[in-house]
């Protein structure tokens, strides 16, 4: 006999369990299938401090504080080693959540995903969708679990199945940024040395000539720590995933310094051709959410940050589609809308990123007009469209195209003086500005 559900979620991930917390909320009857088994591995480990109404809404916020390192900022750290900038939450402009959480992605997905099982929504781990069918009256959805194949039946659908989107898939939407074709390897370590206080919480993000560094505690003693780099640039190197990344940290004495007692416990994972936008987020009985609509960089921990408000803006504009289907197209149509604004607000950030001048402009210590300032409240989550954020934003982005001609700021080469060779600190800041 087929099942009906007002909403089908496809992935169990912070998009889909979100949104499927919200509809169960609302007195929906929700279905999440999720095609792995919780707690499984996953990246992307740093929160961003407008997530936190998300969480409150569904009831997490003592449950985060309990379980997770709570987070207050970023820090960013030229290779050289000339230029280190702390941006805490709570020093920016028009920022109502000063503090995030730092987290253990099996452990998180997980909780998020108990919790909606919880409120009630159904979920079924270990199935996978293999076919997704739309008509004038709602969804079928051929599923498959151990069990064996059946059927499902919905009046919506939420696509939040991550890169490998099957209604993106199915209908070949995906685009990718041809500029952010970069390629990631990254693990967790024991015994990595962390600040004392607040500043022990921060991201820190480490910038070389041609790559980043992340660093991000997940709690007292465990640190997450990925390299970033461009495509061709790793193959080039010709090294296993394991070998350029422990190749790559020898070689920056700013992490090195902080892993003296350190010991890798998780295996050296890679991920690459991650960059994408899909050329639409909805459709008459479909919405995409979270990974399954886009993913931009790593940088700048904007994926949870999207996936957690996409799921509950879709969850939103659902719940309003089944109480008076009228307001379907407006909803959906808004919800599109939405999230291509945010999701251009952070292409241009990232793209940014990814150019000498803005770490020459960011970290100067010339700070005209309180742009930090901005700056800190876009890496905060930040989003609305807010004047006093928005023309502090043009500003830098006018400042870092000037930079690229004349040097409003000092240049910077990026370069780590050889470690064979120690330097002092103040010759160190010669080596690094050309």
């Amino acid at each position: 006999m087929q099942e009906t559900f007002d909403v089908a979620i496809i992935g169990g991930g912070p998009a889909g369990s979100t949104a499927a917390t919200i509809l169960a909320q609302a007195g929906r009857r929700v279905v999440v299938i999720e095609r792995e088994t919780f707690p499984r591995f996953h990246i992307g480990e740093s929160l961003l401090p407008y997530s936190m109404p998300t969480l409150e809404r569904m009831g997490l916020r003592e449950t985060m504080d309990r379980t997770f390192l709570q987070k207050h900022g970023a820090e960013l750290v030229t290779a050289c080693g000339s230029r280190h900038m702390r941006f805490h939450f709570r020093d920016s402009v028009q920022l109502a959540h000063t503090q995030a959480y730092q987290v253990e992605r099996a452990t998180f997905d997980k909780l998020l995903l108990d919790h909606a099982r919880t409120t009630g929504a159904e979920v079924h781990e270990a199935t996978t969708v293999e076919h997704v069918a739309f008509d004038a009256e709602g969804v079928t959805l051929e599923v498959k679990a151990a069990s064996g194949p059946r059927e499902l039946r919905a009046r919506y659908v939420i696509d939040a199945s991550g890169r490998n989107t099957v209604i993106g898939a199915q209908r070949q939407l995906k685009q990718r940024y041809p500029t952010l074709n970069k390629f990631s390897v990254f693990a967790h370590w024991e015994g990595v040395t962390r600040e004392p206080g607040i500043d022990g919480s921060l991201t820190c993000m480490v910038r070389g000539t041609d790559r980043w560094f992340w660093m991000i505690p997940l709690g007292e003693t465990r640190m997450s720590i990925g390299l970033v780099m461009d495509t061709a640039d790793f193959k080039a190197l010709q090294r296993s995933p394991e070998e350029a990344l422990e190749q790559a940290i020898a070689a920056e004495p700013t992490i090195m310094a902080r892993m003296a007692a350190a010991e890798r416990v998780t295996p050296v994972r890679s991920t690459g051709d991650y960059s994408y936008r899909h050329s639409a987020f909805a459709g008459e009985r479909w919405l995409l959410a979270g990974d399954a609509a886009g993913f931009i960089d790593p940088v700048f921990s904007t994926g949870v940050f999207l996936a957690l408000a996409s799921g509950e803006q879709a969850a939103d504009a659902i719940d309003a589609a089944l109480t008076r289907p009228a307001v379907r197209a407006k909803r959906f149509k808004q919800y599109e809308r939405r999230l291509n604004r945010v999701m251009d607000l952070y292409l241009r950030f990232v793209q940014s990123w990814y150019s000498h001048q803005f770490i020459e402009v960011i970290s100067s210590p010339a700070k005209p007009f309180d742009l930090p300032l901005a700056i800190n409240a876009m890496l905060a989550g930040n989003v609305t469209a807010n004047f006093s954020i928005w023309w502090r934003m043009q500003f830098f982005y006018l400042i870092l195209f000037v930079q690229r001609f004349a040097p409003l700021c000092p240049r910077l080469n990026l370069i780590h003086p050889p470690a064979t060779e120690p330097t002092p600190s103040s010759a160190v800041i010669e080596t690094c500005a050309s």
